[in-house]
């Protein structure tokens, strides 16, 4: 009798993915295990050619000889890797333990841990992310305990095996004929007990210390940026690898600049006699004065960009530009005298018309034609 494929045994494409395969061969296996068909030998056969299936599907190399010799590529004798007797029945648990360790904390780390990653917020000038420096930081943390060197136990004494999994940290619960795997209620997962804690760091193998750490602020960082430092974080516990600390940068607001990436913007407010005559004017950048031309007849809200005066940004190797937006500023306080004036200026304006004010002729039109098209 020929043998059926594999891919149509588990019902997938013969391009399934890894995780297709694995999803399809725990719906059949669900579905024929023994342990829920007693009796059903027909299950029982049924199971076994789809647990073969999978054996084969879900290993890389078996596959790839499946793929280019059918099943001569995966027989004992045949230059393969092992046939149908090889693959083992394989209880209940023993198939979905994976899933049920999932989702009840099976298969999960025990013993040494890994610590905790850390966060430090660290407030920079926009000067100082732009240009980059040195910080001295200071951080409360957990070191491994001196005492017990981190193992939790009394000094002089050490950690026991816990009786109840056996050091395995896991325990099998029956339920129906689901055998689920889960943490230790006793050691909770560590797969060992301690009779008497040091009294130091009270049996966490870790005390809290603060520590004095340098970190190098690259220049251009902003806010949001994260600069990582390896194994500065949390202790693990009884003897783990600590986590890594995180500075993340915080860029304070700054009274003259506003930064977009890699440009700064600033206002620059002049008064209407220099927008209307033009003229030169010194504006700040982080690295110095420059000399900004304001031309003659300039608006308020007007942009000007002064090229490579922004900011290189971290990642970049190009500086961004400063773009100065001016505000005309409309005079206050005035005396009679200089009121007296501008009513002689404003009339000699209105002589000229609209050469003098083009946009406050332009809305005037456009508003008139508008009332006598609504009837006012």
């Amino acid at each position: 009798m020929p043998k059926r494929d594999y891919y149509e045994i588990l019902e997938v494409a013969r391009n399934a993915s890894e995780a297709d395969v694995k999803k399809a061969f725990r719906r059949l296996a669900m579905k024929h295990h023994p342990d829920r068909n007693t009796g059903d030998t027909g299950a029982e056969a049924k199971f076994k050619e789809i647990k073969l299936a999978y054996d084969v599907l879900s290993d890389a190399k078996k596959r790839s000889a499946y793929d280019q010799f059918g099943h001569a590529g995966v027989e004992a004798g045949a230059g393969g890797f092992g046939g149908p007797g090889d693959f083992g029945g394989g209880s209940f648990q023993d198939i979905f333990g994976d899933v049920f360790g999932d989702i009840f904390g099976g298969r999960g780390g025990r013993g040494r841990g890994r610590g905790s990653d850390l966060r430090y917020d660290l407030s920079l000038t926009l000067e100082e992310a732009v240009a980059g420096k040195d910080v001295k930081i200071r951080i409360p943390t957990l070191v491994e305990c001196q005492f017990c060197g981190g193992s939790g136990a009394k000094p002089g004494t050490k950690p026991k095996t816990c009786p109840t999994c056996s050091g395995t940290g896991q325990v099998r619960m029956q339920q129906g004929f689901f055998s689920i795997q889960q943490t230790c209620p006793q050691c909770r997962g560590k797969g060992h007990i301690i009779e008497e804690s040091c009294p130091h760091c009270r049996g966490r193998g870790r005390l809290q210390e603060e520590k004095t750490l340098s970190v190098k602020v690259p220049p251009g960082v902003d806010t949001g940026d994260r600069i990582r430092l390896a194994g500065e974080g949390e202790r693990g516990e009884h003897g783990g690898t600590p986590g890594d600390l995180y500075v993340q940068v915080q860029v304070q607001e700054h009274p003259i600049f506003t930064r977009e990436g890699a440009h700064l913007y600033c206002e620059v407010p002049i008064g209407f006699v220099v927008a209307a005559l033009g003229g030169d004017m010194e504006v700040p950048t982080l690295d110095g004065k420059v000399s900004l031309r304001i031309p003659a007849g300039t608006q308020t809200a007007k942009m000007f960009r002064i090229r490579g005066k922004g900011v290189k940004p971290v990642r970049e190797s190009v500086s961004g530009d400063l773009i100065c937006r001016v505000l005309v500023e409309t005079p206050i306080n005035l005396t009679e005298r200089q009121k007296e004036l501008l009513r002689e200026f404003d009339g000699h304006m209105q002589e000229g018309g609209s050469r003098h004010s083009p946009q406050a002729s332009t809305w005037v039109d456009g508003v008139k034609s508008f009332f006598e098209k609504m009837g006012f």
